[in-house]
């Protein structure tokens, strides 16, 4: 017997993460090349456990339970091992691909900042997106560029500002659940119990430019990935307009939704879109 069972089994377990937590993010992996998938699912499923931890895991020592898990990871990247499963793919995305530790660990410093912080200023707020969000979409560039450090480095700042829109428009999206189930209001500034039009006028501007500036990225990366990245990019850049149709009263009211049935249009219009964008290249 080999440890490649164990490994295909790890892989496995974050792919299956991926596809029960987010219909959208595992679609746009599954577009992507073959040869990028497992280590993106591996990614993935680390930020998934980890954000799990500080969102759902009430009535548990929240702090405990991040801080093992934090050792634990590092622990598995060192010694190319772990017994737990996410951890174990984990670590053969992050060793085989380059991941480092300056990736790593202002993500949990993020994490660790949803246990205490309740409301940000700007430089918190830039401190939190950061580490949230910009630094999964750098981890995935990682893949995407296979050690190439010059194509990582070009596309590096296109990268930042893609996991800063997706991250601002799930703020968006889940402003209500932040505040009613987890008591948090990330936008600075912002008073939930008085979010005006102008409020978010404001961060959709903001969020626009991010996303204006990913394109410019997205068409410089492999063939291989870029209809995987494209797919995700249009559908949020989709949900941002709905919620721009929104009324800022709908936005604290209710969460934001695309229907799978757009879902599955926007799949369409994007594939169509991805390779008129590789014929003009």
């Amino acid at each position: 017997m080999s440890i490649q069972l164990f490994e295909n089994t790890s892989n496995d377990i974050s792919r299956r993460i991926a596809l029960n937590y987010s219909t959208s993010f595992s679609l746009g992996i599954r577009l992507l090349a073959k040869e990028y998938r497992w280590a993106v699912f591996a990614v993935y499923g680390f930020v998934r456990i980890a954000d799990e931890i500080v969102d759902t895991f009430h009535g548990h020592d929240k702090a405990r339970l991040l801080s093992d898990f934090k050792t634990q990871t590092y622990e598995a990247i060192e010694t190319r091992i772990s017994t737990n499963p996410v951890l174990h793919s984990f670590q053969l995305a992050v060793n085989k691909y380059g991941i480092g530790k300056d990736l790593i660990e202002p993500f949990f410093l993020s994490m660790e900042a949803d246990l205490h912080q309740s409301n940000h200023d700007r430089s918190s707020y830039d401190e939190y997106i950061y580490g949230s969000a910009e630094v999964v979409g750098l981890m995935c560039l990682r893949v995407f560029c296979k050690n190439n450090t010059s194509l990582y480095d070009d596309l590096l700042p296109y990268a930042r500002s893609l996991g800063a829109a997706f991250q601002k428009v799930n703020f968006l999206r889940d402003l209500k659940s932040d505040v009613d189930e987890r008591g948090r209001i990330y936008f600075p500034g912002v008073d939930f119990n008085a979010f005006t039009e102008q409020d978010k006028n404001s961060i959709i501007a903001e969020v626009k430019a991010d996303f204006t500036n990913a394109m410019i990225g997205i068409r410089k990366l492999p063939v291989g990935c870029r209809l995987g990245v494209y797919t995700a990019y249009i559908y949020y850049l989709k949900l941002l307009e709905k919620i721009q149709r929104s009324s800022a009263e709908e936005i604290v009211g209710s969460r934001i939704r695309i229907a799978n049935g757009a879902k599955m249009i926007l799949l369409a219009k994007s594939f169509v879109r991805e390779r008129m964008m590789r014929a003009a290249l």
